[in-house]
């Protein structure tokens, strides 16, 4: 693996290409025996358009649906004291501002192509300038704090399934092995890391609607839905805080599909692509989490899932399938988690790149160069690598093994999702100024909604963590410090 690395950096086009004709990858057997002039030919160009609708739909259903449906249940409980219809209430609310913002956006995918989605969108709306400060928090803090989340939540799950401890040593080894070898299929072989994609979020969403149907039909027959939903929690209605920290809960069960825009410039037709994708894919999201959710109140008790978390959701497949047949199923819960790490991956390796072709950001010479070979930036993949492995020791020091930080220990899960949304609303803003060949409906009736869907989230997030926010905030204004002495337009 360290070969692999060295090699990616190397900016000898003739050492990449001695490496794939020394080496037996199945995937990169069409480029032995390729002259180096014509190897040095492919240097550098932009990156192919291999993508179509079906991997599109399965970026935005593949990078949400796999972990934080499993992982975030029990913190929803936990945080409305048990009550199920209030856990309901934010998962429908958070999936209805999933809605509205990727209608938005799927608005502007039908307008502004360029590299990478979101980054073209802010630009086109607020200029270059504001495109880059979205572009390097994209790539240092929000997909990075993701990817390190979900290859320890990938590992944890695992470790759930053979029954080791989830907050050891061997957890965290396990989720750095998965980080690494993730990056290296995104960096070899991108094209087999997409058909990946595909494969895993077909796979995933077995066990989930397995559990949606026949955990419902289990609940109603021995009562245990009935009991679940008659557990209500005044506390939590008559405060809201409970309904406003279990938002915040859900948005990582949510977050990830704006990241499928960042494939925006190698999918085939993405004018039209990647709206339907954004769309379609943001309908089977809402509604397979809502029908998960009520059909896991038929397997366990509100108790049993705010205590055993995990160890719940392999013990409600057990109940509803039998011993054998729940622990296969459990496996398949562990692919889907591997497949939103390979979502998540996918983008964040994409990251840098997408300030480079702009010539942003640090070294742009460096990280806009397209590997001849794979057609893969190879050393923004490189530099995800380093950024999510620091997000990991991060992520492992705040919220396991700590607080290690001190009142700087935030969950980095959730809180830059809420930046994000804080960041759509200048652009949501400009759109409505600017689209005017737009009828009113897409000009101005849902970019509004998203306006007041992103507020809302906001005033979750200061609502459910307080100050915690603004401890945060502090170390969200070093990262874009430490941004300001890559931009380049700074006069």
């Amino acid at each position: 693996m360290g070969a692999f690395f060295c090699i990616l950096l190397s900016k000898s086009a003739e050492n990449r290409l001695q490496f794939v004709q020394s080496c037996d990858i199945l995937l990169l057997l069409p480029f032995k025996g390729m002259s180096q002039e014509s190897f040095k030919q492919r240097k550098g160009r932009a990156m192919e358009k291999r993508y179509g609708l079906p991997t599109a739909i399965c970026m935005v259903v593949g990078i949400v649906i796999g972990s934080g449906v499993f992982f975030k249940a029990e913190k929803v409980l936990q945080a409305t004291n048990g009550n199920m219809p209030l856990g309901i209430l934010a998962w429908g609310i958070v999936g209805a501002i999933m809605i509205i913002c990727s209608y938005v956006f799927a608005t502007m995918a039908t307008r502004y192509e360029k590299v990478s989605g979101l980054v073209d969108y802010a630009e086109a709306t607020m200029g270059r300038r504001y495109a880059y400060y979205v572009g390097w928090f994209m790539a240092v803090l929000y997909t990075p704090c993701l990817v390190s989340a979900l290859a320890w939540i990938s590992a944890r799950y695992f470790c759930v399934l053979l029954g080791w401890d989830i907050t050891g040593g061997a957890c965290m080894t396990i989720a750095g092995a998965m980080l690494c070898l993730d990056h290296v299929l995104n960096a070899l072989a991108p094209r087999l890391a997409g058909r990946f994609q595909v494969s895993t979020t077909v796979i995933k969403m077995v066990p989930l609607a397995l559990m949606a149907v026949c955990g419902a039909a289990v609940g109603m027959m021995n009562g245990r839905m009935a009991e679940n939903f008659a557990t209500m929690s005044t506390g939590a209605i008559s405060t809201g805080e409970g309904l406003m920290a279990s938002t915040v809960a859900v948005a990582f069960a949510y977050e990830g599909w704006i990241l499928a825009t960042s494939i925006n410039a190698e999918l085939r037709d993405a004018k039209r692509t990647l709206p339907r994708a954004l769309v379609v894919g943001s309908f089977i999201v809402v509604l397979t989490y809502i029908l998960y959710y009520i059909g896991l109140t038929g397997a366990v008790t509100t108790e049993e899932l705010m205590a055993s978390g995990e160890a719940a959701a392999k013990m409600a497949f057990q109940r509803v399938f039998g011993e054998t047949a729940g622990t296969v199923v459990f496996v398949l819960i562990v692919i889907s988690c591997l497949g939103t790490l390979n979502g998540l991956t996918l983008s964040c390796c994409r990251g840098l790149y997408a300030l480079a072709v702009r010539n942003e950001g640090p070294a742009p010479e460096l990280f806009r160069q397209v590997d001849p070979v794979t057609n893969m930036a190879g050393n923004s993949a490189l530099a995800s690598l380093g950024l999510s492995a620091v997000w990991l020791v991060y992520f492992y020091g705040a919220n396991v093994g700590g607080p290690w930080f001190g009142p700087f220990s935030f969950d980095s899960s959730e809180l830059p999702i809420i930046t994000l949304y804080g960041m759509y609303v200048p652009m949501f803003i400009q759109f409505m100024r600017k689209g005017t060949d737009l009828n009113p409906f897409r000009r101005f009736v849902m970019p509004a909604l998203a306006l007041c869907s992103c507020g809302f989230m906001v005033y979750a997030a200061f609502a459910g963590y307080g100050v915690t926010v603004l401890y945060y905030l502090v170390v969200y204004a070093v990262v874009m410090g430490i941004g300001r002495l890559f931009d380049r337009q700074k006069k």
